[in-house]
């Protein structure tokens, strides 16, 4: 018997899907996932249910990382924060979207690059993005790791001065910077020390101080190195001012006790700069620079010293003219002036001392004190010494060619110890005599006696080259230093220059005539000739040529004269 279908039976026929439909279906299904599997980094089609973020079909490297989400999690997404930016998308507010993101805590979170793209949006029902994950994790960590070591020191694990800038400027911002100062304590000696103990014992003894320090520090200071022998800190003013001198006061105990190293005991002696942050605006790097202006003072001092706003417009000053005097050098803007020295048995003229001066259209006169101080602490004196010595030799020439005659005059060059040191100076001297074509005994090299001093091997073999030129040698500013009179019996010096401290007020002072005399039958006894400088009265000049003296130069005679001048003042002395 044939059963009949009921009509109900033919309705709910109707309405159930074809079976090409549900293949169709599970083929898109398949390809989709498809899709997600070829993915190389972890992929979801993510929808939008009752409010919430569903997954709607992820590959296996989504999964891996869904299997270890946060417990209490539906899905790896939910709950991070990154709601609104899928929902933008799914909404169609947006087309896509990129943004990162950590999954979990500081320390152990991961972190990923979230990419979100539309694939069917808008106002619909079957709305979907997909959602893709890059994780950046070791990346994230390798740049924390290498900044860690960019700001840190590797030998005391402290921060270097990157780090230590970068902290004081968070510090400052978050607190006021008027409630910090920098301290920078830089260890005297360090050199001598790496060369007697070596690098070893050098980073022992680094190592030793930076302990010491540590031990002086506050809760709330910090403690970096800064230099190879240098460390800085931030010291928090809770009680005012004086607070960064307590500390001061701290570091320079703690580093009064010798170090032990190897066989040795060192004591460590220490300068100590300190600025505070009392102006407004003043930044991190710019709190620095002042510790470091301190410091440079409190080198010259021995004692802690805080910063003063004239030193920064002293460093300006210093910086304007060392950029000024290399462009003068360089444009021989610089101008020459020479002062007469005089034979003192006759009163004539023997020759001139030849003297740098400078008048900047800006600055004005620029006294030789300040600007040859510049030049030795920038490396210009080299430049300038070259300089003055042919200028000098050019000058002297052409007032052999003024007069028709080679003038029986000499002239005194000054050459500075830094560049006896650095530079070939009898090669410069013979050379620059060999051009301008004169003799060596018209040029007198005068040196002081601390550049010979300092290096008295090295000052005897650059001696001995300028007398095989022919060049005569002036020790000048005798008196000033502590030469051995062994030395200064075995090198070849033509002249002791008397320093103008002994000249001055002589008259009236019977311990300065008694030195001077000395000085005077020392040379005598070396075979030496001997020049006074700062003669200013006639009896003065007459005393000096009583007890035996060679040359005087002094405003008695005349000042420094213009080139022009020196030459009329010399025909109209030599008659």
């Amino acid at each position: 018997m044939t059963r009949s279908r009921s009509p109900a039976m033919g309705a709910m026929a109707g309405l159930a899907p074809s079976r090409s439909a549900i293949d169709e279906t599970s083929d898109l299904v398949r390809m989709r996932q498809t899709y997600l599997e070829a993915l190389p980094i972890a992929a979801a089609v993510v929808t939008l249910r009752t409010g919430s973020l569903k997954i709607h079909a992820a590959n296996a490297a989504w999964k891996r990382l869904d299997s270890q989400r946060v417990a209490g999690r539906d899905h790896v997404l939910d709950g991070v924060g990154c709601a609104d930016e899928i929902i933008a998308v799914l909404n169609g507010d947006s087309e896509a979207q990129q943004f990162e993101w950590r999954d979990g805590g500081m320390i152990d979170g991961r972190h990923f690059t979230v990419s979100v793209a539309a694939l069917c949006a808008g106002d619909r029902a079957d709305a979907r993005v997909l959602v893709t994950l890059i994780d950046r994790t070791n990346e994230v960590q390798t740049e924390k790791s290498l900044r860690l070591e960019m700001l840190t020191d590797s030998l005391t694990g402290l921060m270097n001065r990157a780090g230590f800038v970068d902290h004081l400027e968070t510090r400052m911002i978050d607190d006021g910077s008027e409630n910090y100062a920098v301290m920078i304590v830089d260890l005297a000696r360090f050199s001598r020390v790496n060369e007697c103990v070596g690098s070893l014992g050098g980073d022992e003894l680094i190592i030793t101080v930076a302990r010491r320090l540590m031990s002086t520090l506050r809760g709330y200071d910090l403690l970096a190195r800064t230099g190879a022998n240098e460390f800085a800190m931030v010291v928090r003013l809770v009680d005012g001012p004086g607070d960064v001198l307590h500390v001061a006061r701290r570091v320079g105990e703690v580093l009064s006790r010798p170090c032990k190293l190897s066989d040795f005991e060192i004591k460590v002696d220490c300068a100590v700069g300190c600025a505070l942050a009392t102006e407004s605006g003043v930044d991190a790097e710019k709190l620095m620079r002042h510790a470091q202006i301190a410091l440079k003072e409190a080198k010259r001092t021995q004692r802690v010293e805080l910063y003063q706003p004239a030193a920064l417009a002293a460093s300006h000053r210093c910086f304007t003219l060392e950029t000024e005097l290399r462009r003068a050098i360089e444009s021989e803007s610089l101008d020459m002036a020479f002062q007469p020295l005089m034979a003192l048995g006759t009163g004539r003229i023997a020759g001139f001392e030849a003297l740098a001066r400078w008048n900047h259209p800006d600055l004005g006169v620029v006294p030789p004190s300040e600007f040859i101080a510049v030049a030795e602490e920038s490396g210009l004196i080299i430049p300038l010494g070259r300089w003055a010595l042919d200028r000098a030799l050019s000058t002297l020439k052409s007032w052999d060619k003024a007069a028709g005659r080679d003038l029986p005059l000499y002239v005194g060059v000054n050459l500075s110890a830094i560049q006896v040191q650095r530079d070939d100076i009898a090669g410069l001297v013979g050379a620059a005599l060999r051009d301008h074509r004169l003799s060596g005994y018209r040029l007198s090299v005068e040196l002081t006696e601390s550049a010979i001093v300092a290096d008295p091997e090295r000052a005897g073999r650059t001696l001995d080259a300028l007398k095989s030129v022919d060049a005569m040698v002036a020790m000048d500013d005798f008196g000033t230093g502590f030469s051995n009179l062994a030395s200064l019996q075995k090198l070849p010096i033509d002249t002791l220059k008397i320093d103008r401290s002994f000249i001055t007020g002589m008259l009236g002072d019977p311990d300065k005539i008694a030195i001077v005399r000395a000085i005077l039958s020392l040379a005598q006894a070396l075979g030496m000739t001997t020049t006074a400088e700062g003669i200013e009265t006639r009896e003065l000049s007459q005393t000096l040529a009583a007890l035996g003296c060679t040359t005087g130069q002094g405003y008695f005679y005349s000042p420094a004269l213009e080139p022009d001048a020196a030459l009329r003042f010399a025909l109209d002395s030599l008659g």
